[in-house]
């Protein structure tokens, strides 16, 4: 259904529509946005007013005005039974007019896609990046309150990751709109910039000029009295003007509108039904009949809906025209208004309506309409016991899972609620709707469903299929819920060996997500058996990996990348198809970078970006970027690596990871954060990481308690640190991550250090004793040795061991532990031979200031200070003489862009994904304070020629 429109019509058949009144202000303020976008700054713009304020007129003035100015305008709208059609209020206007900006095979094949919602926003972005480079455009989306998941995701994430460019959002929305994806759309919003215009209610003079306009007559002050009654809401003004007029409640004489006495309306409602009543009755069944289809409708649909010729309908639908309920846009007719829809709705008997809307669902199923648009209409018109309504919304369910999971489920949920408990279809559907639940966020109650449904509902086979692709999904979200599912599956009678072989190997990946890795080396052995005897490639591949996290949490790393290697190749050659979760070759990119090997894991987290965005990979390339982040912070690169960890951020948001994500993207802007001395950023993702510690799984707990932690110690309070650790602490002598996930050695002296601020000399001596045991366990590895060294020398004040430590941190590509070591020697140093220390702490800035740890350098410059040694302040960005305020990274962006490229274009050329554009695209247009793209050429082109 088209909702994105070109030109206006009138109010009715002849009538010349009204000026809009009382609405200067605003109009005021909107040319001015206009006169900006026109010169390359766009913006957001957000219209609220309660129902009936006019927002949907002044957006269309709006249009109008920006049409003229030689703007590009799309329009488009939430509609109530439209929620089941992703990005339909976008998608349908970028594909009419004369210059559709999709092409409809290219998003025939994205909807095809297993990772749909991702893949269409990539799309629509680029599409509208391209747009936007030669004319500005200007984005109009009513009824924020009706759209569906896909398109509130889209309203969330691009105006933020398009602001660069020439492109005006105009979203209007009802006041105390309250679903949770509406307001978190609007937060989200409002935290991009957007301004809000709040519609109030009419002043008196408009209210006066808008009475003369319908009566076309002054009107007297008993009129105007009476007028007054709507309350200055505009729709409802001008409804009971014209139910005043029709029914010859006033009389213009002189010019002048004067009352009859004739009985007024007390209520919209009424105002609207005693209308109706003036209709014809061939009329009149038309308007009912279209308020019980919806928004919009066709006149070929309404006469097969009341089983007539089209040609008798040509004169009733004049006369609905006539009478300003219904307008003509396009080939279809629509409500003049939301409200006048529902008001006459509410005047049809149930019956009637549901018998209606199940009729025209049937209709648009014969005529090929998507299934979810029929589906919207069987929703609330089908009867208990109705097989064909349970397969439509079934159908129309699984379309939706991998988009708009969230309308999926209230299709599912409705599937089921019309199956009877004895039809023997009830159990795949209630395994359906248990997915649906785990994807569209609602672990409890999927796992509700689960514990109380499924057991005993269906054949053994069946049901392990179920509980594994449970197992499977669950997994993003909660590791313990994964763990019981893929164990009860296993333990089934009479499945297939091969069925139980991967449900023993996604047990055994998961059990190491929750962190007891005593029984994770159990599940493993019970996985390669099982995966042996039916020789399954990619439920060994797992196992061997699992397997490899095991003897690296056991402290033998030679045989911890001999198992990764292995399973890494097995994997490669099953494909990643056929992986049953994590990218194998992941874990050996984790421990090359634990080694300090953080060149070889860069090169390989590249590969993987790369293989992954060829093959439309979109969940395995979000967590290749995840890895990707956390590699450039271990190699000092901070700025590089907040960069990726907000665009896996945003790719979590658009793919729907769970407590997986919470574990791997918080870790690195929270450290990043800490370095680059922004304690605020760092107390903002503080309070997302405070969910973590509600995990069932030990491992996500210890992980937020560290991060927490670390953000305690920075606002100098070291013993509230100890306090949150104290679980974590608790686990140090077991096998697995007490800290940070996967674990990091030069973590050791960061929480010694901590421990001994806050008096905890004991917990500092125990993180030594298990650094000393893993070096000793793993003398082919030179990190080991200098983080054991570093963590030694700093509980027993052994200056001879810190500078051992600073000789073996040398030739690894670990900038900020060397410094740390660096520092803590210098330190040592001055305290003994004062000026002794000088060299270790310039070293230490240096190495900081190439980092771009700003608290870390600041707190060095505070210590030459005290020795009586000045060090100006420099910056870390100065590799590209043109820039110094930008990183390398940020520059090769800029360049790319300033030269007409969009974010995808850059992407491509750069090896990195559109994400990862948008967010050194942001941080550089903070950092040269500027706006737009216009801008950004002109700085380039002035910088680049030497001016």
């Amino acid at each position: 259904m088209n909702r994105f429109q070109q030109s206006f019509p009138t109010d009715g058949a002849g009538d010349v529509r009204l000026p809009l009144r009382g609405r200067e202000e605003e109009l005021g303020l909107m040319g001015a946005r206009f006169d900006l976008l026109a010169q390359g700054r766009g913006g957001i713009v957000c219209v609220e007013g309660v129902p009936g304020s006019g927002k949907s007129r002044l957006l269309e003035e709006l249009q109008v005005a920006a049409v003229r100015r030689g703007l590009r305008v799309f329009r488009g709208g939430g509609d109530p039974d439209g929620q089941f059609v992703p990005l339909g209020p976008l998608l349908d206007g970028l594909l009419t007019g004369p210059e559709p900006l999709f092409d409809k095979d290219k998003l025939r094949d994205l909807a095809a896609a297993p990772e749909q919602r991702f893949w269409l926003l990539q799309e629509l972005q680029d599409r509208l990046e391209q747009a936007a480079l030669s004319t500005p455009l200007v984005i109009v989306l009513d009824d924020v309150q009706w759209l569906d998941d896909v398109t509130l995701l889209a309203l969330r994430t691009l105006p933020a990751r398009l602001s660069s460019h020439a492109i005006l959002w105009l979203v209007a929305v009802r006041s105390g709109a309250g679903a949770a994806g509406v307001r978190m759309t609007l937060d989200r919003l409002d935290q991009s910039g957007a301004h809000r215009l709040r519609l109030g209610l009419l002043a008196d003079t408009a209210v006066a000029q808008i009475t003369e306009d319908v009566l076309g007559a002054l009107p007297d002050p008993a009129t105007l009295s009476v007028a007054r009654r709507a309350e200055g809401v505009p729709l409802l003004l001008v409804e009971l003007l014209r139910s005043m007029r029709d029914e010859h409640s006033l009389v213009v004489e002189d010019g002048v509108a004067r009352l009859t006495g004739g009985r007024l309306p007390d209520r919209f409602q009424t105002s609207v039904r005693q209308r109706l009543d003036q209709l014809s009755e061939p009329t009149r069944e038309i308007v009912q009949a279209a308020s019980a289809v919806g928004r919009a409708v066709t006149v070929d649909l309404l006469a097969e809906l009341l089983d007539k010729p089209m040609a008798t309908l040509i004169a009733p639908v004049e006369e609905a025209l006539n009478s300003h309920l219904l307008v003509e846009r396009d080939d279809r007719l629509l409500f003049r208004h939301d409200l006048i829809r529902e008001a006459v709705e509410g005047g049809l008997p149930v019956s009637v309506r549901r018998a209606l809307r199940r009729h025209a669902a049937d209709v648009l199923l014969r005529r090929g309409a998507p299934l979810s648009e029929a589906a919207a209409l069987m929703l609330d018109s089908a009867e208990p016991g109705d097989r064909r309504a349970v397969e439509l919304l079934r159908a129309a369910a699984a379309e939706l899972a991998t988009s708009a999971p969230s309308s999926a489920v209230e299709l599912s949920r409705q599937a089921l609620e019309l199956t009877a408990e004895q039809d023997p279809d009830r159990p795949a559907i209630i395994a359906e709707t248990m997915l649906l639940l785990w994807q569209a966020g609602q672990p409890a109650e999927a796992m509700g469903l689960a514990a109380t449904a499924l057991p005993g509902s269906m054949e053994p086979e069946a049901e392990a299929r179920v509980r594994l692709g449970l197992a499977r999904v669950s997994g993003q979200y909660d590791f313990t819920e994964a763990v019981r599912q893929a164990e009860a599956g296993a333990a089934l009678p009479g499945i297939p060996a091969s069925l139980r072989a991967q449900l023993l190997a996604l047990r055994s990946l998961d059990l190491s997500m929750v962190g007891d890795f005593e029984a994770t080396a159990d599940a493993v052995s019970d996985a390669l058996e099982a995966a042996a005897q039916v020789q399954d490639k990619a439920a060994e591949a797992t196992a061997v990996a699992v397997d490899s996290v095991v003897q690296f949490y056991r402290m033998d790393w030679s045989a911890a990348f001999e198992s990764a290697d292995r399973a890494a190749a097995m994997a490669s050659e099953v494909g990643f198809a056929h992986s049953l979760w994590v990218p194998e070759a992941l874990w050996t990119t984790f421990l090359l970078n634990a080694a300090g090997r953080s060149a070889e894991a860069l090169a390989e987290s590249e590969a993987g970006v790369r293989e992954t965005q060829r093959q439309g990979q979109a969940a395995a390339m979000g967590l290749w970027i995840m890895n990707r982040s956390r590699v450039l912070l271990d190699a000092g690169r901070l700025e590089d690596a907040r960069a990726e960890a907000e665009a896996a951020s945003a790719m979590a948001d658009e793919l729907g990871m769970g407590n997986f994500a919470d574990a791997t993207i918080l870790y690195t802007p929270v450290r990043v954060a800490l370095h680059m001395n922004d304690l605020e950023a760092a107390r903002a993702y503080a309070t997302d990481v405070r969910r973590m510690l509600d995990d069932p799984a030990i491992l996500v707990r210890n992980v937020g308690s560290w991060l927490l932690a670390l953000v305690a110690d920075a606002e100098n309070d070291p013993g509230r640190a100890m306090a949150l650790l104290d679980e974590s602490f608790g686990t140090f002598d077991l096998d697995g991550p007490s800290l940070a996930s996967p674990d990091d050695p030069a973590d050791a002296p960061v929480f010694v250090r901590m421990a001994l601020r806050a008096g905890a000399p004991e917990r500092a001596a125990a993180a030594v004793a298990v650094a000393e045991r893993r070096a000793a366990a793993n003398p082919r590895f030179p990190i080991l040795t200098a983080t054991a060294a570093h963590a030694r020398g700093l509980l027993d004040n052994d200056v001879a061991l810190l500078l051992r430590s600073v000789e073996l941190y040398d030739g690894l590509s670990r900038l900020i532990p060397r410094a740390s070591a660096l520092e803590d020697t210098g330190r040592k140093l001055a305290a003994r031979r004062g000026v002794h220390g000088v060299a270790h702490l310039d070293q230490a800035l240096d190495l900081y200031t190439q980092a771009g740890a700003e608290r870390d350098a600041a707190r060095v410059r505070r210590r030459l200070r005290a020795l009586g040694t000045q060090r100006r302040r420099t910056t870390s960005k100065g590799s590209v003489k043109e820039w110094p305020e930008l990183t390398a990274s940020e520059v090769a962006v800029i360049r790319l862009v300033a030269q007409g490229l969009t974010n995808r274009q850059a992407a491509e050329r750069l090896a990195i994904s559109p994400h990862t554009v948008s967010s050194h695209l942001r941080h550089a247009f903070t950092k040269l304070d500027i706006t737009s793209r216009v801008e950004l050429a002109r700085l380039v082109d002035a910088r680049e020629r030497g001016e």
